[in-house]
């Protein structure tokens, strides 16, 4: 499987401290390894999945896209204002 990184998710990650980092990477790999982890949305992002977990006691949300061939990471971040923030990105 192909994987691609949004813009908006390039510069989440890059701002992420070295051992958040490989927290994130590891639920990344959960979600490759089963795409259908994270929840698909509805009406207007149909088609997105997000997958949800915690760093310490703060939760942090993967927004992504996935078809047989391919994943596109679409966004990272707390749950703050995230939905807001991927409906205007997509």
């Amino acid at each position: 499987m192909d994987i691609f990184q949004s813009l908006e998710f390039r510069k989440a990650y890059k701002k992420l401290h070295g051992n958040v980092k490989q927290i994130v990477n590891d639920e990344i790999r959960k979600v490759i390894a089963n795409p259908l982890i994270g929840t698909e949305k509805k009406q207007d992002l149909r088609g997105v999945y997000v997958h949800k977990f915690k760093i310490k006691t703060q939760q942090y949300l993967l927004a992504y896209t996935f078809d047989p061939k391919t994943m596109t990471l679409l966004m990272l971040g707390v749950h703050e204002n995230f939905y807001r923030d991927l409906k205007k990105r997509i």
